[in-house]
């Protein structure tokens, strides 16, 4: 590779690394979460259908 390709591709990696660093600004600390709502209890399960199928008569 010739050195000036290598030096662009060095730049070029540098580059994203730095871009990639994640939140911009000032480094805050998050909120407190609230305490957690209690969910409504679920619908109990419907009933399974009988193991014995209707006998026609």
């Amino acid at each position: 590779m010739s050195h000036s390709f290598r030096l662009a591709l060095m730049l070029a990696s540098a580059t994203l690394l730095l871009a990639a660093c994640g939140n911009k600004g000032p480094l805050v600390m998050p909120d407190k979460q609230p305490a957690a709502k209690p969910t409504p209890a679920a619908t109990p399960p419907a009933k399974p259908a009988s193991a014995n199928p209707a006998q026609p008569r």
